[in-house]
């Protein structure tokens, strides 16, 4: 990976989501909600995504970090961090065979599709959630 495309990982990822977090924690109402996205590709450790992985990392540990200094506030802050959904930007390049490969992976025996990552989503958004705070959800089948 040429140090350029690291950067741009760092630069989205990591960047923009700690600019997120901090322009929320300003702007937000007390009991509001922060939901951030990772990557179950953190847990999974696959060649070639050091870059992708380590700035999901870092919006976990910021996750953790921010729920507790906004907490006070009765605002959470969680993410998200789905695993293999079947989306187009999921798709895009992949050989039916390596997707055959990876949906073997996940004990449910199937890719996410992104009504179970708007669930998750909708579910950590909503009242029902208020004494969920600092977490990663991990919606990936059980993948890891």
């Amino acid at each position: 990976m040429d140090d350029a495309t690291f950067e741009q990982h760092i630069a989205i990822n990591l960047t923009g989501t700690f600019r997120g977090i901090r322009e929320a924690g300003r702007r937000l109402r007390d009991g509001g909600r922060i939901i951030n996205f990772s990557s179950s590709v953190v847990g999974v450790y696959g060649p070639s995504y050091g870059a992708y992985a380590a700035s999901k990392a870092g919006v976990e540990a910021m996750t953790h970090v921010a729920s507790k200094e906004l907490g006070r506030r009765k605002i959470t802050v969680n993410t998200v961090a789905p695993g293999p959904v079947e989306t187009d930007m999921f798709m895009t390049g992949k050989s039916d065979e390596l997707v055959q490969n990876i949906t073997r992976t996940i004990p449910l025996g199937r890719l996410g599709q992104p009504d179970d990552i708007a669930s998750v989503v909708a579910f950590l958004a909503s009242p029902q959630s208020g004494w969920i705070n600092g977490q990663v959800i991990r919606a990936n089948g059980g993948m890891i």
